[in-house]
Order: structure tokens, then sequence, then C-alpha cells
């Protein structure tokens, strides 16, 4: 019978890591299920473009894995019995019966649900602000802004990556429009001085307010309130203050930090449950320094190498890899036409040197289409050869054992 690995989640990690698997492993020995809501890819790290009302190219599923073998499931994942190995998969349509909920199950299980945007409990976010972490939030995003009017005030919440690229692309895009960021530290504190002041430079000549040294305690249809009562207009609030991990994880017998990331070995693997893997942003991952990974793509697709080749490796018999993540830089696009990368050391840390200007926006652009390609082509840079899982699962009721 052919092992069954069922993917959930179809981002940058999980579907790099089906089509990984696919072509390590050969298909008369496995059967690969990826399980995603949306029949194509998106490109997370260009939502903010979306959002002003530019075009993606669509990436369909059924091209990128096209003769892999990969099966999509579309559907919502709603729960997962860990002790049981299932997984409860709804309609991809919220407004579909529920009835139509479908039980896989699988032998070996990646968990790559990823993270949405976190409101931190902040009153009035969840009823007033507007998202990038989804599609669906930054076409609820582009929607609204098409009908704003020229000098109407859109305040951008949280000075991180995704907040600094929203606020400087919009503005680009919307000249028109007050647009203003607000930050909890300094504009770009985390940055190298030469990074910094090329951020303040991009951001003064598009015209931003920045709200440094700013939290944000309440938002209003009309405005948000900051802790210290300033009350700042925003007939949009765009809130980027930070992500939150799906929250399926938290309900099932793995182990999870508190903030519900699955806690994984080098190779990925659930410290918990030998048959699971977590991969990206559902993923408790230390790396250099004994720090945690940072929730990104840059830190997401290593980690499903890792777990596709550790996955490969056990099933054919081979030493299983274990390669430490470290970064590089940090690609920032200051729109269309302004970039900035940072050089950073292993653990993440800013050093002297930045990339800015024309060239860094060249550089991220290529990063960007870089990694889309990636997902669809996987095995590049690996040893791509299809191997035979060298022993047979054998079930027994919920069990899953390996004949001898």
């Amino acid at each position: 019978m052919q092992h069954r690995i069922v993917v959930l989640g179809a981002g940058y990690t999980g579907a790099t890591a089906a089509g990984r698997l696919a072509k390590r492993l050969h298909g008369d020995d496995v059967a690969i299920t990826l399980v995603n809501a949306e029949p194509d890819f998106v490109e997370r790290v260009r939502l903010h473009q979306l959002a002003v009302g530019q075009s993606l190219k669509p990436r369909p599923f059924s091209d990128m894995f096209a003769g892999t073998g990969v099966a999509l499931k579309l559907g919502k994942v709603t729960g997962v019995d860990a002790d049981r190995r299932t997984v409860t998969v709804g309609a991809a349509n919220e407004a579909a019966d529920a009835a139509e909920a479908e039980e896989l199950e699988y032998d070996t299980l990646v968990y790559a649900l990823g993270s949405g945007w976190n409101d931190h409990g902040v009153p009035g976010t969840a009823e007033h602000a507007y998202e990038i972490a989804s599609r669906p939030g930054a076409l609820r995003l582009r929607e609204r802004l098409a009908g704003l009017d020229a000098g109407q005030p859109v305040v951008v919440v949280g000075g991180g990556l995704t907040g600094v690229e929203a606020a400087t692309e919009l503005a680009e895009a919307r000249p028109d429009l007050d647009v203003a960021l607000a930050v909890r530290g300094g504009l770009g504190d985390w940055l190298s001085p030469k990074g910094r002041r090329h951020l303040r430079k991009v951001v003064d000549n598009l015209g931003i307010t920045v709200h440094e040294e700013t939290a944000v305690a309440a938002v209003e249809a009309d405005h948000v309130t900051t802790a210290d009562g300033t009350s700042v207009p925003a007939a949009v609030t765009v809130w980027t203050a930070g992500f939150a991990v799906h929250p399926v994880a938290q309900a099932t017998t793995l182990e999870v930090t508190g903030t519900g990331q699955i806690v994984v070995d080098r190779s990925m693997r659930s410290v918990s449950h030998p048959e699971v893997y977590a991969i990206g942003d559902a993923a408790m991952v230390m790396g250099p320094g004994d720090k945690p990974l940072r929730m990104s793509c840059a830190s997401g697709v290593p980690t499903a190498w890792q777990a596709a080749d550790a996955i490969a490796a056990r099933l054919t018999g081979a030493k299983v890899p274990t390669t430490p993540v470290r970064y590089f830089n940090q690609c920032i696009s200051l729109g269309r036409k302004e970039g900035l990368i940072q050089y950073v050391t292993a653990d993440d840390r800013a050093v002297s040197a930045a990339l800015t200007g024309r060239l860094a926006a060249a550089y991220k652009e290529l990063i960007c289409k870089g990694a889309a390609w990636g997902v669809a082509n996987p095995a590049v840079g690996t040893l791509a050869r299809r191997r035979r899982v060298v022993t047979e699962p054998v079930r027994k009721g919920s069990e899953v054992r390996t004949a001898a």
C-alpha cells in the first residue's frame, strides 16, 4: 500500500514541501495530497501590491503540479486528530453545507497552515481595521481604497517589514491620499544606520507622516486612538502589527508553544508525534544563536526543504540531513522604484552594509520572482532522482508500524 503523505496548506512552505517530496519519492510508493482552500498559489509577499490595485500573475496549482503526482484537495482544514492520524477538511466555500466535511487519513502529515494577522486584542481592530496577511483581506482593502477621495487619511499600524512595505507602496500608488505610519519604536530601528537613513529619506519623499514611539490602543471607523489618548484621523486603518498562527494545532494533542506553534526538532519533526512535521510560521524552529526564527518566507522555505528531505530520507533508509537555517539579508520593497536590502548576521541582526535605491528594488523583485519560481521547481539544487521507499507501512487499527 502507498504511504499516505498529507500536506496542509499550500503557501510558500506547504507547496514547496509537496513538490519536493514528489520529486524525491517514487510515485508508486507514496500518495501525496495537498490540502488548500484556494486552487491557485498566493504570493503573500506581494499582497501589499494587490491591495493598491496592481495585478498579480495567476499561478494555478493545476499547472504548477501537472505531472508530479501531487493531488490537490480543495477545502479548509477544520481539525487534526494527531492520535488517530486524521484530518478533517470542510468545504472551501464557507456557505456550503457543513455535511460536505471529509476526513483524510495520513501516515505522514506536513502541517503548513501558516499564519494570519494578529489584532492583539486591541479594541475595534477586528471590526474596523483592514489586513493584508491574506488575499481576501488584500482584496477587501483594495476595494475600500478605490473608493477613497483625494486627501483622505490612511493609517498603517505596525513598523515591521510588512508595515513599511504597505505604507510606501500605498503612498507611491496613491499620492493623493494622506498616508501615516504608526510604529511602537523608532522608524526602522532594527536596521543599520545606512538602512535607517535610506528608509527615512524614502518615507519623507513619499510624504508619509510617521508617528514614532506610538502604540495604538483602539481603532474606530474614522480614527485610531493611541496609548496616550491622541486621536489620529483614519478613513482606513491597515493593521500590520504582527502575525498569529492558524488555531488548529492548539486544539490537538500536539506539543505546542503558548502562541500555538508546533514544537519541532532540527528535522522539523514534532517532538510529541513523530509522524507529524511542521514548517514555516506554524513551527517553533530554533535558529542560529538559539533564537526562534521569525515568521517570514525567508525562514519558511528552508524549513520546507528540511522537512521534505527528512521525510524522504526516513522513508528510503537514507541518512537524515539537518541543515541549519540562517539569514543573509532582509529584502524590503519601498514601492516599485525604491528598495532596501539590509545585510544581516546568521541570527538576523543588522550589519553596517546595505544596498539601497533602484538596484535594491530590482534585487527585491528578483527575490520575489525567485520565491514563486522555487515553489514550482522545488528540487532545483538537490538530487532530484526519485527514490523507492525501502519499507512498507503496515496498518493495524489506528496504528502504523514499519514492517521489517
